[in-house]
């Protein structure tokens, strides 16, 4: 292919067209976050900041695979998939970049199918068995594929029927995803990047708005105000105290006894046993049940439970430990995780039922990646979820985001 403008030229021109595109301009913020640099690499990458492209490689492709090409990168970055599922490159990065970029050729490729504007060069991974899903969902099903047969489905723009490549084979796909540098940024420069893309988002969707252009659901999702799951374990706990201001002399209140001083409780001052069930399918890692355990400590004190029943499940409960009032304060030194399996939440109604657990309410703790919601439970049950856009079928679901 014959070019008169450098690779350098047709990124700028790629940008200049895609920001003035009513379909694009949603991303033309973006596009200005972090450095671009043209280089001599095989292909492009993206740190989730900076952008890199290979020379050669932006000038094999025409017009409309060289805008593609921007869009990818830029997209990884808008949905910052590479600070999102970090835990998933870590458990595999060629599995995480090929999950992630599924998503981001699939966008491109609904976002003009006809390929009049945009088209992704032949050897881009696009399986459109995967739209609507998000990456960790992606990443789990060509994880249990992989573990399954040692190999995966790999399809392609212009394969669509697609090919089994063994798991030590696996495709780079389009690009490079640089997990280790965007893994290298220290907590200030990664929410200053998180804030920044936010800000672009929102400025270019109100942008598309008036070029009437609509806005992806993926985008859309990234951009809604994220509830306070802490707020919301406190609300959903304290519901229970609502209009129980009678007073009763079978429950001292607890703030004299300890003055030996014996009055009655506001039957709104204390509920009964909680339930706490953690996931441990090996999805939520140790830092997050420490941080899950102390949050929950807190508002059990605010409200005062009889006592929480904390149980630790995969596909079975592995582990069942009771803690009183007055050990409430021991809790995160004393207990013992286990589990490691698969993720089944109806093993929890059935514990619940069969060892005739009385409580109040239940909170789930778990990825969302789960077989089933449990079916019947004998109680209330809140879900904290830790993966946008998955909500129970059975009662409330709150987004865990920390």
């Amino acid at each position: 292919m014959s070019n008169k403008l450098t690779a350098e030229q047709r990124i700028q021109k790629a940008h200049v067209s895609l920001m003035k595109h009513p379909k694009y301009c949603l991303y033309s913020g973006v596009f200005m976050i972090g450095k671009i640099e043209v280089n001599d690499m095989p292909t492009a990458a993206t740190n989730g900041r900076d952008v890199f492209y290979g020379r050669k490689f932006v000038q094999d492709l025409d017009e409309r695979e060289v805008k593609a090409v921007v869009l990818h990168e830029n997209i990884h970055k808008a949905l910052r998939q590479l600070s999102v599922w970090q835990h998933l490159f870590k458990k595999s990065a060629d599995i995480a970049n090929i999950a992630a970029d599924y998503v981001t050729n699939l966008l491109i490729e609904d976002s003009d199918p006809s390929g009049v504007d945009v088209r992704l060069p032949d050897d881009a991974l696009l399986d459109t068995d995967f739209r609507g899903l998000d990456t960790g969902e992606i990443f789990r099903r060509l994880m249990d594929d992989a573990d399954k047969r040692g190999k995966i489905r790999i399809k392609t723009k212009g394969d669509p029927n697609g090919k089994d490549i063994p798991v030590g084979s696996l495709p780079d796909g389009l690009d490079e995803h640089q997990f280790g540098d965007a893994e290298s940024m220290g907590k200030e420069e990664r929410e200053k990047l998180a804030r920044e893309i936010d800000q672009a988002l929102r400025q270019g969707a109100i942008l598309a708005g008036k070029m009437s252009a609509n806005v992806p659901r993926e985008i859309s999702e990234a951009l809604k105000a994220t509830v306070d799951w802490r707020e919301a374990l406190r609300d959903y706990i304290t519901s229970y105290c609502q209009e129980r201001d009678i007073s009763t002399w079978r429950r001292p209140s607890r703030r004299w006894i300890a003055q030996d001083v014996y009055m009655p409780s506001m039957i709104g001052e204390s509920i009964g046993r909680v339930v706490l069930a953690l996931d441990m399918s090996g999805s939520i890692d140790n830092v997050v049940i420490g941080k899950f355990l102390g949050e929950v400590q807190r508002v059990c004190e605010t409200v005062r439970p009889d006592g929480i029943d904390l149980l630790y499940w995969d596909t079975k409960v592995c582990q069942h430990e009771k803690y009183e009032h007055d050990q409430l304060d021991s809790l995160i030194s004393t207990t013992k995780p286990r589990g490691g399996g698969g993720t089944s939440p109806a093993c929890i109604p059935k514990y619940i039922r069969d060892k005739k657990i009385k409580v109040e309410c239940a909170i789930v703790l778990t990825d969302g990646y789960v077989d089933g919601w449990g079916g019947q439970w004998p109680c209330p049950v809140l879900w904290g979820i830790t993966t946008q856009n998955i909500s129970a079928s059975v009662g409330k679901s709150v987004y865990i985001k920390d």
